[in-house]
């Protein structure tokens, strides 16, 4: 099977490179990805595969081989692009002016339409069921994971696993990356409005500053990460735009902050969200203003099922031999396969893409981001080998 599965995935490599190029020519946004719908549907269509929309644009395709009920396994594929404006000089550059697939969406879909068609191929030499789940929305709250599984997509039948890789800029291209536990951040939006009494600049004395209590208190919330987070556990908060004023001579009324927090576990995210909501309105009213605080409550953090990753290393050992199965890293990312890993045992790994000979190096969400297309085969191969075959 393990044979089967390598000839085709190099047989079939050449048209799902392609694919990957159309879907990269025509990128579309979060919550947006109509025409890429439509091509994953004439796609299975074309297979053979049946298949049902979801949340929209979401298309969820479903494959029996023998004694299908005895084993389900999902793969997940995100699909979504980013609002960045492509530098690269490809004949698959995208069409979209300020629209990308910088963080390799187009690599995941085109690897799971030739994961289906694979197993598509051999479903009289495998036994189970795979769900064939292409999502739309990963790169956007509230996460199109999110929406699918309040429509049931982990029902009807209902996975006993689940798994996805995603693209790695920094594992070179032939390797792939697993990690058991904790291996995402959840991740959080921090909106803050403070609002003072703005006026001549000339006299302070007369105003309530805005400006000078966001200072304060864009210090202060970075003693939620050095004082009040256990060391030993992951944390990020980033305030990442400040806006207020528009001149040298006037202090405004009302300063925005925005920012980030990002955490692996649970109880601190929810102890950090009310921390943050504390001391913005504590300062403020200290100081004589006055802050509106939303924390948009944004991805979990993801979590790799102990047992099932293991395996899913093991059956990738088989595939490219130990020297190409690396440990991956902890990262303070995150995904929204974070809401499937509640649900059920996931598996989130990571495919190598990187070429520095090809001068392939660039990292994901920026505007030169692109990959070494022989991973296609390799991340097509793998998803079929282990859809078939990985224990759960």
């Amino acid at each position: 099977m393990l044979e089967e599965i390598k000839a085709l995935a190099g047989r079939f490599a050449q048209e799902f490179i392609e694919v990957r190029r159309h879907l990269h020519a025509h990128p579309e946004l979060s919550y947006q990805e109509f025409e890429t719908a439509e091509f994953i549907r004439n796609r299975l269509s074309s297979f053979g595969i049946p298949y049902e929309t979801k949340a929209v644009t979401g298309v969820v395709g479903l494959i029996r081989g023998l004694n299908p009920e005895k084993r389900i396994v999902a793969l997940r594929a995100d699909m979504d692009a980013l609002p960045i404006r492509e530098e690269n000089d490809v004949p698959y550059k995208s069409k979209k002016d300020g629209i990308m697939h910088a963080c390799g969406h187009d690599v995941h879909t085109a690897c799971l339409l030739g994961a289906a068609k694979i197993l598509n191929e051999l479903r009289h030499k495998w036994e189970g069921t795979v769900k064939l789940i292409f999502q739309p929305g990963e790169e956007k709250n509230p996460g199109g994971a999110s929406l699918l599984i309040q429509e049931g997509v982990l029902e009807n039948p209902r996975p006993q696993a689940i798994l996805a890789l995603h693209v790695h800029n920094g594992l070179p291209t032939g390797k792939l990356s697993f990690r058991s536990g904790q291996v995402m951040a959840s991740s959080d939006e921090i909106y803050i409005n403070i609002k003072g009494k703005g006026g001549h600049a000339a006299a302070p004395h007369a105003v309530i500053d805005p400006i000078l209590i966001s200072a304060h208190l864009i210090t202060a919330l970075q003693q939620i990460i050095s004082r009040q987070r256990d060391p030993f556990q992951p944390g990020v908060l980033s305030i990442t735009s400040i806006q207020g004023g528009n001149t040298t001579n006037v202090i405004p009324d009302e300063v925005k902050l925005m920012g980030t927090l990002r955490a692996m576990d649970e109880t601190w995210r929810t102890k950090a969200i009310e921390l943050i909501q504390k001391l913005s309105h504590e300062i403020a009213s200290a100081m004589g203003g006055s802050a509106n605080v939303v924390i948009d409550k944004g991805y979990p953090s993801v979590f790799n099922h102990d047992a099932l990753t293991e395996n899913a290393r093991k059956k990738a050992i088989e595939y490219l031999g130990r020297e190409n199965v690396e440990e991956s890293e902890q990262r303070m990312g995150s995904e929204d396969f974070g809401f499937y890993a509640r649900e059920i045992p996931a598996c989130f790994f990571r495919l190598g893409v990187m070429n520095k000979s090809k001068g392939i190096i660039s990292g994901v969400h920026t505007p030169t981001f692109n990959i070494d297309e022989n991973a296609i085969e390799i991340g097509m191969g793998i998803m079929a080998w282990l859809g078939s075959s990985v224990k759960i």
